[in-house]
């Protein structure tokens, strides 16, 4: 079996990707095929002895659309991506700027005289109705021009009987123009035979501003959506930047600089302070503390030495080495985690929007009662433009305006509420799946935790005071840049002490460091730097046990002849965390954590937030890999994290959420993003997209209601009986009202309080 990417073009709603999954799901070869709506992308699994590549472009193209493979990932693949994502913006924003422009200047000339606003003498009274008639059709000609691609795409999808939301749209906004037309040469008949009731009558039938509202409404929502769907790209470059472009390998015996895509596996590559890591190896020589955050989410940098592995993107903090190239290009962990950040974007099925479910259905019986009735009426002997009003009041009165706007108007309300409260949601997507979230994933540093390490514990052996610990801790790790150091730095300036000046500093990676003080030496490290040196800790190694079951990380100081004491650090869990994950439990939210450190940390966080499940350890692959295998378990997965190596999940989860104080790469490859850092928003936002859900689903059943219950009227069913027939003015009228019931239910969304 191969699977293949293709870009399709011409989607516009759930209802198109389903179309496309159905033609080509049907075509012989093919075992699976998943479409995205969001990123107009398609994988196809399919055995490659039954089926050619063409075949499957060519079943897209008979469903209504255009398919092309996929080029290889690489730069300039998503240089291109990028570049056809900023035309379509720009083409989007110019549609929508030339028809705010033209539907004010119509609202002006067609709403005017109702209001009292000036007008040239040409366009007012009876006898200049067919001048002002035409100048109205003419100012709607420019919006039909600019939004033609839903009547292409529109038409087309209904001609092959899988009617989408462009079907909708040039129904309604087709048939509003068709009308306008036929009244407008019934007002040119009626001026050209004296008939000024005739006149009178049609020139108050001219429905060109609805159409030209419906068109120009819903292309504000396809720019806005097309700006949000630039975010894929974005992220995935974000992480191709956070590799080196360069290397220094050894070549004949010298170092030279090459170009990373020309490493080769075996390559020896030397790597100084303060420089990333290109590609993934082995250390062959030297030792260093790595900064791993990146991809492991740990925020204090790990010790490396001979036979330890290193990873591409990582950031050397201190000490040189050289380490043998073992995985390159794709093969590199950085490499993996965009491929899984692709596959996952890939992978998310788009939420199917309940008005494209209903179209499917309500557009061909709208169309099909419209026929019949123009049919029956002619056939009772009725007058042809008896007959053609009647239709034409069915379609008008059908017209998905007020279907149209129920969703986007309760999201533009939601997402607007949101923001109101730090919550910024990037999709609608996100916001209508949020309200079905049953088990959040959270990452621990930076999300639960501050994400730096901060001082917890002071302990001095006896002669020594908490300050006077302090005070030489800090003075002996001012030189330093481990995290740890500037934690204990920081708290010395926040106590106020007086640092001194020390001599003869050298740092040892993974273990400590030396240096004099006032002409006396004194030692900081860990536990094997002490053993090393000597230095007999009697009770302080029980007590640093005891620090690091709470998951806090120990420091020992000494002189030459005794322990002085220990200072010990800890990522501190935010003080919202605990209020935020008891207030997701009370909801029914299954809470867990994932994080990069060890198992011993992650469990006393376990136990300080009452978490029932957490999984430590844990590399970018396998979050990704638990997402996944919760979303199997039939789990509705919300993911909040803020680091690269959260990116992966982020994408995967039906939700992701991140943390705004997080990576751009994070805040890129989520749907949500909490602006205040704060995990009580994650709560807030599923409560947010309960009420919106709620509102949406309001909107279009009165929606659909107001069109069906005007649907017999319209269709002249009660005429014979009780003379009742609804005429296409009043039938435009009460789709105007349904709108206005749409968006005044909508409004209500502002009063929204999360608590």
């Amino acid at each position: 079996m191969k699977k293949e990417k293709y870009t399709v073009t011409g989607m516009t709603c759930a209802a198109c990707s389903a179309a496309v999954e159905r033609a080509v799901g049907k075509v012989e070869g093919v075992s699976s095929v998943t479409v995205n709506l969001l990123s107009n992308s398609m994988v196809v699994e399919y055995d490659e002895n039954l089926l050619e590549p063409s075949q499957i472009v060519t079943a897209v193209s008979d469903a209504g659309y255009l398919a092309a493979p996929a080029s290889a990932a690489g730069e300039k693949t998503q240089a291109r991506a990028a570049g056809g994502i900023e035309d379509e913006i720009a083409q989007l924003k110019t549609r929508v700027v030339i028809s705010l422009v033209f539907m004010v200047l119509l609202m002006y000339v067609a709403m005017g005289p109702m209001v009292g606003l000036p007008l040239p003498s040409f366009l007012l009274g009876l006898e200049n109705a067919a001048t002002m008639a035409l100048v109205q059709l003419l100012l709607t000609l420019p919006v039909l021009y600019v939004n033609r691609a839903y009547f292409q795409m529109g038409l087309k999808t209904l001609c092959r009987r899988s009617p989408n939301m462009d079907s909708l749209i040039a129904i309604g906004s087709g048939a509003a123009v068709a009308y306008g037309i036929f009244a407008l040469f019934r007002i040119s008949y009626g001026l050209g035979h004296g008939e000024w009731a005739v006149v009178a009558r049609y020139s108050h039938d001219l429905y060109f501003e609805s159409a030209t509202m419906i068109l120009t409404l819903i292309t504000l929502g396809k720019f806005l959506e097309a700006r949000s769907k630039g975010r894929t790209s974005d992220a995935i470059a974000r992480l191709m930047d956070l590799a080196p472009k360069t290397a220094t390998v050894i070549r004949g015996g010298a170092e030279v600089e090459v170009p990373v895509a020309d490493l080769v596996v075996g390559d020896i590559i030397v790597i100084r302070p303060g420089q990333s890591i290109p590609v993934d190896g082995i250390i062959v020589e030297g030792s260093s503390a790595i900064d791993e955050s990146a991809i492991t989410g740990e925020s204090i940098p790990v010790a490396k030495t001979v036979g330890d592995q290193v990873i591409s993107a990582t950031l050397n903090k201190a000490g040189s080495f050289k380490f043998q190239a073992t995985r390159i290009g794709d093969d590199t962990t950085l490499a993996q985690i965009i491929r899984l950040v692709e596959e996952a974007g890939a992978s998310k099925a788009p939420i199917a929007k309940l008005a494209d479910k209903i179209s499917a259905v309500f557009v061909p019986v709208v169309i099909a009662i419209a026929l019949v009735s123009f049919v029956i009426w002619l056939l009772l002997g009725y007058p042809f433009e008896f007959a053609l009003t009647t239709a034409v009041a069915v379609l008008v009165i059908s017209c998905p305006c007020a279907l149209g706007l129920a969703t986007p108007v309760a999201i533009m309300v939601g997402t607007g509420q949101g923001a109101l409260h730090g919550i910024l949601i990037k999709s609608a997507e996100a916001l209508e799946t949020a309200h079905s979230v049953d088990t959040v994933v959270l990452d621990k540093t930076g999300t639960i935790t501050a994400g730096t390490p901060q001082v917890t514990d002071v302990i001095p052996a006896p002669g020594l005071t908490p300050e006077e610990l302090l005070q030489i801790g800090a003075s002996l790790e001012k030189p330093s840049e481990h995290p740890l150091a500037e934690a204990i730095v920081a708290e010395a300036n926040r106590a106020g002490l007086e640092l001194a000046p020390v001599e003869e500093f050298l740092a040892v990676p993974g273990r400590g460091i030396q240096a004099r003080l006032g002409g006396q030496t004194y030692l900081a490290g860990n536990l094997a730097f002490m053993q090393e040196q000597g230095v007999n800790l009697g009770e302080f190694e029980a007590k640093a046990d005891e620090l690091a079951e709470q998951g806090k990380t120990p420091m020992y100081f000494a002189d030459t002849r005794r322990i002085l004491g220990l200072i010990a650090a800890a990522d501190l869990v935010k003080p919202s965390s605990p209020g935020a994950i008891a207030e997701l439990q009370q909801l029914g939210v299954d809470v867990v954590m994932l994080t990069g450190d060890n198992r011993r940390t992650a469990e006393a966080i376990r136990k300080e937030l009452g978490l029932r499940l957490v999984r430590a350890e844990v590399l970018p692959e396998d979050k990704e890999r638990e997402i996944h295998s919760l979303q199997e378990q039939g789990k509705k997965v919300a993911m909040v994290g803020d680091g690269v190596n959260d990116a992966p999940a982020l994408a995967r989860a039906d939700v992701g959420i991140a943390i705004g104080a997080g990576t751009d790469v994070a805040l890129e490859s989520a749907d949500i993003v909490l602006v205040k850092n704060d995990l009580r928003d994650v709560v807030t936002a599923i409560k947010l997209s309960k009420a919106t859900l709620r509102n949406i689903k309001q909107n279009l059943f009165w929606a659909f209601f107001y069109n069906s219950l005007g649907i017999p009227l319209a269709a002249g069913l009660f005429y014979p009986l009780f003379g009742w027939r609804l005429s296409p003015m009043y039938a435009a009228a009460a789709m105007s009202l349904s709108s206005i019931f749409v968006v005044t239910n909508a409004l209500r969304l502002r009063k929204f309080k999360p608590n």
